[in-house]
This record gives C-alpha cells, sequence and structure tokens, in this order.
C-alpha cells in the first residue's frame, strides 16, 4: 500500500521529468545548475560523484560530491530530481561500486577515494544514449530546416497570389480605361 493518494501520485506522474540519464551512485556526473546572483541568473556547473540516489518518482534526490582541487575540501550538493533549478544533468563515466550509499567516501583521501569505471555493457549504454541524442538533434535540425522551407514557400505563394491579384485588377483597370477612350473617339 502506497502512502500517498492517486490523486498526488498523478500530479507527481505529470510533473515527473524524463530527461535526465540513467545514473547510480558511483557515476560521475556534471549537474547544470541555474544559479541566480543578484538580479541575473546563470548555468553553474558542478561535477562529482554521486554518492545517493533516491528515487520516489516526485520526491526523488541524489547527493554529488566533488573535492575542491585548490583546497582538498570535498563539498556535497543535494538536488531534489524535479527541481527547475537543475537545467541538465550528463553523465560523465560509470562507476564500479558494489554499495548503494558510498558515504565512506567522506572519510577516504587521495587515490583511495578514487572509483574505478566500469566497463562492458555500460559504455555500450552510453553509446546508444549519445547515438539518440545525436539523432534527437539532427531530428530537430531537420524539422527546423523543413520548416524554414515550409515558411518560405507560403510567403513565396502569398507573394504570388498579391501579384497575380493586382494584375488582374490592372487589367480589369486597363479594360475600363480602354472602353472610356473608344467610348470617347465614337463621339
Amino acid at each position: 500500500m502506497s502512502s500517498s493518494t492517486p490523486i498526488i501520485q498523478a500530479i507527481e506522474k505529470a510533473n515527473a521529468r524524463t530527461d535526465l540519464p540513467q545514473f547510480r551512485p558511483g557515476d560521475t556526473i556534471r549537474v547544470h545548475n541555474l544559479i541566480s546572483e543578484g538580479g541575473k541568473e546563470r548555468v553553474q556547473v558542478f561535477e562529482g560523484v554521486c554518492i545517493h540516489r533516491k528515487h520516489g518518482s516526485g520526491r526523488g534526490s541524489f547527493t554529488v560530491r566533488k573535492v575542491s582541487t585548490s583546497h582538498g575540501v570535498g563539498v556535497e550538493r543535494v538536488w531534489p530530481e524535479n527541481s527547475p533549478r537543475v537545467v541538465k544533468v550528463e553523465l560523465v563515466t560509470r562507476g564500479k561500486v558494489r554499495k548503494a550509499k558510498l558515504y565512506y567516501l567522506r572519510n577516504l583521501q587521495g587515490n583511495a577515494a578514487r572509483i574505478k569505471a566500469k566497463l562492458g555493457e555500460y559504455g555500450e549504454v552510453l553509446a546508444r544514449q549519445a547515438m539518440a541524442q545525436a539523432e534527437g538533434e539532427a531530428e530537430q535540425e531537420q524539422d527546423a530546416a523543413a520548416e524554414a522551407v515550409r515558411a518560405a514557400s507560403e510567403e513565396k505563394s502569398e507573394a504570388k497570389i498579391e501579384a497575380e491579384a493586382k494584375a488582374k485588377a490592372k487589367a480589369d483597370a486597363g479594360e475600363s480605361d480602354g472602353d472610356d477612350k473608344k467610348k470617347k473617339k465614337k463621339k
């Protein structure tokens, strides 16, 4: 039995994000976060190892840990999965770990805190994701080009129709002027 009502589940499902890649604890990810400073907004990138992931439809979250290169201080940030502040999440590498929560990394330093890269089917998954993303971008470009061609042809057809209407109006005006001149000559 779930702890939430069907109405709440429906709302969460409607607002769920589908653009997040499939990542697990141990994976190195790059989070593009929207930051507002003063009256301006900008995107800041935070890259580190995912040490915690909570799946919970609309209430899921993930924690990313990185070690500052200049001071050697560990920094952790937690983001809700459906946050509008998270612009994009990129998967950098897969990590080979055997735990779901990697809190033990907090006590390790240097090479001991390094996570081995996982190879195998995940490489294929990454390649498929990259191919799908490239195909999606290519389709968007094709759609935009087709839209531009369609808009240009519509403009040409509208201009052609206008020109024909003007020519017809001129011809009608010319015939009426010619008729008037013939009538004047007969008088």
